[in-house]
Parts: C-alpha cells; structure tokens; sequence
C-alpha cells in the first residue's frame, strides 16, 4: 500500500472512510436488529455495510502502522494504535450479527414464519453489544488519535491565549 497520496500521508484519508462507515454501520445495524420494519426495509444494508466496515478498518490499521513509522512512536501513537488494533474484533462481531441476522431473515420469508422469540432475543442482544462496543471503540479511537495528532498544539495555543 502506498504510504502517501500527492504527498499527503494515507491514514488520515483513509480514516475518515472508516469513521463514517463502521458508525454508520453500526447505527443501521442496530436498527435492524430491533426493528423488524427496518429489517424488512434494509434488506441486504446492513450486511453490506458490516462487509465494507470490516475490510475498511484493516486497511486503516495498516496505513496507521506505516505512518506511526514515521512519525516516531510516542505515547500517544501507541494508545491510538493498540485502541485501533482492536477495532477489527467488534466489526467480525457486527459482521457475524449481520450474517445471522441475514439468514435468518431469509428462512423466515421462504417460510413465511417469523423466527422464534429465543432467536430474535439472541440477535438483538448479540447485535446490541457488537454495535454499542464498536460505537465507544470508535470514539476511544477517535479521542485517542485527536490527542495523538492536536493534543500538544491545542495546549500551546491555550498557553498563548493565557499570557
């Protein structure tokens, strides 16, 4: 993978894909795991948008270890880079809740039977952890690399406006 783009480092352009999606994802998710109107509606969404998250987040994990080369590992780096490192179990899990919840749609209308209450309990509360987990560890990402990347310019521009 390329480390730049017209000079400008990948991770931060690849990033913001990734923040858009896995939250998104996420969010959709969530619905159709509670909703079953929703459900019906987004058909195929949700396992789409699990699908292009979960391949989205190591392409930014890898990027993100080419630029904390050379960038020079500092505190900061490494807590935003082991929060990142862990982003890819809650998108398998949000994966495999969208391919559940996918199959199990699907036998459902070819029988035309809604499924049972102990699946559908099953879902919504595997597909409320899996999104609600990858929601804080997107933000506890997020944090992390804000501090890493604006932390010391946000406390030198706070000194200059104190003096």
């Amino acid at each position: 993978m390329p480390e730049t783009v017209f000079g400008l480092p990948v991770h931060p352009l690849v990033v913001h894909a990734t923040v858009v999606l896995v939250p998104l994802t996420a969010l959709v998710l969530l619905l159709a795991v509670l909703l079953p109107r929703f459900r019906t509606w987004a058909g195929w969404l949700p396992l789409g948008l699990a699908v292009v998250s979960t391949v989205l987040v190591p392409i930014s994990t890898s990027s993100g270890e080419n630029f904390e080369e050379q960038l020079g590992g500092s505190k900061l780096i490494e807590e935003h880079a082991e929060l990142g490192e862990m982003l890819i179990w809650w998108c398998l899990g949000m994966l495999a809740v969208a391919v559940a919840l996918t199959v199990v749609g699907r036998r459902s209308a070819r029988s035309s039977r809604a499924p049972s209450k102990g699946t559908a309990l099953a879902l919504a509360v595997a597909g409320v952890v899996a999104c609600v987990g990858t929601l804080v560890q997107v933000v506890l990402i997020g944090h992390s690399g804000a501090e890493a990347a604006w932390g010391g310019l946000a406390s030198s521009s706070s000194a200059d406006t104190d003096g």
